[in-house]
């Protein structure tokens, strides 16, 4: 996989897979919308880690810098 995705965008993603969890476990969010918050947080926790979106390409985004 080609990286497609900057060092914000990255975190961003982690940050908001952390803050669902933080919301699932305090209980602040439960039933439906818990499970379709976990899928998101899921697809935004793995994407981060990667450093690549696989909607990106068709919508012709990348946010990764290009070196000098």
């Amino acid at each position: 996989m080609k990286k497609n995705m900057g060092a914000a965008d990255r975190g961003i993603r982690i940050a908001l897979a952390v803050i669902a969890a933080i919301l699932y476990f305090t209980g602040i969010v439960s039933g439906v919308a818990a499970i379709i918050l976990g899928v998101f947080a899921l697809a935004f926790f793995v994407t981060g880690l990667a450093g690549h979106c696989p909607a990106y390409p068709p919508l012709g985004i990348n946010t990764l810098k290009k070196g000098p």
